[in-house]
């Protein structure tokens, strides 16, 4: 049984309702077709019910038996402009600007109805940049009580068995902070653990990556990732972490018994924690490509509720596997 199969049996167990705001998209409709086939999750479609049934008949996408909410309908509009507005006026924002916001940007409305617990979690980003995302998602849901970071994982399910937890991996953060600081590195390990827990079902085991392995080599790079460790140990978390060292030794127990005998993760990382985006990105992509791995993401983590983005490349079955992603996420 592959990942997503197991993520899935997960979702169907406790049905959680996600709301997708970007019903203009024809992968979106097609997708709802598959969840609610699959019966993964209840869903909530943001728009005009009149446009969105003309375009699922367009498109051949079946959505009998998913909800439709328009924002200028919607008879809490004004409870959720005003909780915007005392959210933010501090910050300029003012209840015209709240109101026009609710009515007329879907990713702000979605966000609010995971906010007053009318979904459990939202996917966007399929016709839309993470920023935007990310933006919504931000100034309404908020980090998660004790977190000030917010980031993002893959999910990386490859078929080389020899590494990771028979192949899969995790890779963070590939979507959100271009150059985090040794703090946000040090929030990005325990976001990623977590997700592995709760998402992938695996115990993590944490390599800290850098171009030098205990020491090997130095530079003020290098540095950041050893203080991110030691930020690591102070706060006494609850899963296996290592650091700094290179990929090689992480993945490789050959390699990782050579370079950092004494280390427990050395050789056996499930979780890669890269030092900035650029790595992260691309070493996520080449994976993707080169080793034809199925990339389940990008997870968003740190939130206080369950919000995740897609790429706008992604496929149909891109959507309905986020999805139950995120229903899993909320239960």
């Amino acid at each position: 049984m592959n990942l997503i199969t197991k993520i899935k049996a997960k979702a169907k167990v406790n049905l959680k309702t996600i709301i997708l705001p970007e019903s203009e998209d024809e992968r979106v409709l097609e997708a709802c077709g598959v969840v609610l086939e699959e019966k993964t999750a209840n869903l909530i479609l943001v728009g005009d019910d009149q446009i969105i049934k003309a375009d699922a008949k367009k498109h051949n996408a079946n959505i009998d038996g998913v909800k439709i909410i328009n924002p200028k309908t919607y008879k809490n509009i004004d409870a959720f402009a005003n909780k915007l507005y005392e959210d933010r006026k501090e910050k300029g924002m003012t209840l015209e600007k709240a109101k026009e916001l609710m009515l007329n940007e879907p990713r702000f409305f979605a966000c609010m109805m995971v906010e007053f617990g009318e979904a459990d979690g939202m996917v966007a980003g399929s016709n839309s940049p993470t920023s935007e995302v990310l933006r919504a998602a931000i100034q309404i849901i908020k980090t998660a009580p004790g977190t000030k970071t917010v980031s993002s994982s893959f999910i990386m399910e490859t078929s080389a068995t020899d590494y990771g937890e028979n192949g899969l991996l995790l890779f963070a953060d590939c979507a959100v902070l271009p150059l985090p600081t040794k703090e946000q590195l040090a929030d990005i390990a325990i976001a990623t653990a977590k997700t592995a827990k709760n998402v992938a079902s695996i115990d993590p085991k944490v390599a800290m990556l850098s171009f030098s392995t205990m020491g090997s080599a130095k530079h003020e790079l290098v540095d950041k990732v050893k203080d991110a460790v030691e930020i690591l140990k102070s706060k006494n978390v609850d899963f296996e972490f290592d650091g700094e060292m290179q990929a090689d030794a992480a993945i490789v127990q050959a390699i990782g018994a050579k370079k950092a005998p004494n280390s427990k993760v050395a050789g056996k990382a499930n979780v890669l924690v890269f030092p900035d985006l650029q790595s992260a990105n691309i070493s996520y992509k080449l994976v993707q490509r080169f080793a034809k791995a199925a990339a389940h993401g990008p997870i968003i983590q740190g939130l206080n509720k369950p919000v995740n983005d897609l790429s706008r490349g992604c496929s149909v079955e891109d959507i309905a596997n986020l999805i139950a992603i995120t229903a899993t996420q909320a239960n």
